[in-house]
């Protein structure tokens, strides 16, 4: 009797142990739900002008910041500064090149360097087009020698991953310049679908521990020995966020299929249309064509950058001759503007 009296309270609180850890689970589940609606996923534009820097813009670079991972997407001359200006911080963990061009890494020593004096010890990579790592790593150990803290210079190709993190990835994929370039795309992972709270009352599932295993993906068997699948009460998964960056390039299929329902396009818009005929020349893209390209893959919003010093400083006509051709949103961000990219529902 006693052995039976061990057994029972033995199993009572196997029981009671698991629903607590059931219903923290649970909570746990909610509390992700919860934080996935404040996540940051935050873009810093550090440089939009084209070639040529002007008194109020620098040259190509931009930063993403992804819930605290720091992504550096081109290093034009005077990143650090506009980092600085900024507020973003050093603490970087990856630096995306999308092509050679000058106005895309020629911060890049510098950067390095002031990374050395801020004692940075953690390695960085620094991913850059097929074919250009060897141009690349000479030009920054001759220019900058080399840093106190491990630099890996490392070729992605169109169709690769060149990061994978737990919750989001960064996607290669293919542009048409005048160079050897890529794009890059930082794509977050699928969320849970939406739990019916209502409907799992309805079928008789109890509050508490039996709502956190079906939201986790496991069926439940309720008192009366009906099984509840979790598709009986969640609903389909929900994308995640989608920034796309093309660096410099034409319009693209690639770029309008990597682009698709994209929350933000960042995108080459180097010239008006009277301009045209110099886009094509040079492998750059029209604000009217930009605006095309972000109408044909469905995305929530469009920036426009690399915008030419030709133009001074008014970009109006930019916003308007995209606008022609898309009717979401578009913007035309000054240096050190920043959108937070929100999910879409």
């Amino acid at each position: 009797m006693v052995l039976s009296s061990q057994t029972d309270t033995v199993g009572t609180t196997g029981r009671a142990l698991e629903a607590v850890v059931l219903r923290r689970r649970f909570e746990a589940s909610i509390h992700a739900s919860r934080r996935y609606r404040r996540m940051t996923l935050r873009v810093t534009f550090l440089g939009t002008s084209g070639a040529v820097p002007t008194p109020q813009r620098s040259t190509s670079a931009l930063l993403i910041n992804r819930d605290g991972d720091r992504l550096l997407f081109d290093c034009g001359e005077g990143t650090q500064r506009q980092m600085m200006q900024t507020g973003t911080g050093f603490a970087l963990d990856g630096c995306f090149v999308t092509h050679l061009h000058g106005d895309h890494v020629y911060g890049l020593p510098g950067l390095l360097d002031t990374l050395s004096f801020n004692d940075r010890d953690r390695p960085l990579q620094v991913y850059t087009p097929p074919g250009t790592k060897g141009p690349l790593t000479e030009w920054l150990h001759g220019i900058g020698g080399v840093p106190d803290f491990p630099v890996t210079v490392t070729e992605v190709t169109p169709g690769e991953t060149a990061l994978k993190a737990d919750e989001y990835r960064v996607i290669v994929f293919g542009v048409d310049h005048d160079a050897t370039a890529v794009g890059y795309a930082l794509v977050e992972n699928d969320r849970k679908g939406r739990f019916d709270r209502e409907r799992a009352e309805e079928l008789g599932v109890p509050v508490g521990p039996k709502f956190a295993q079906l939201h986790e993906g496991t069926p439940v068997e309720l008192e009366d020995g009906r099984i509840i699948e979790p598709a009986d009460v969640v609903g389909p998964p929900r994308p995640g966020r989608r920034v796309v960056y093309t660096g410099d390039t034409r319009p693209t299929p690639q770029t309008t299929t990597v682009a698709a329902d994209a929350d933000l396009l960042i995108h080459d818009a180097t010239f008006r249309d009277d301009h045209a005929d110099r886009a094509a020349r040079t492998g750059h893209t029209t604000a009217r064509e930009a605006g095309e390209i972000a109408a044909a893959a469905g995305a929530r919003c469009l920036a426009l950058v690399h915008l030419s010093s030709r133009y001074g400083d008014t970009y109006g006509p930019h916003r308007q001759q995209a606008g022609a051709a898309f009717d979401g949103r578009v913007i035309v961000p000054e240096d050190g503007d920043t959108v937070d990219v929100s999910f879409p529902e």
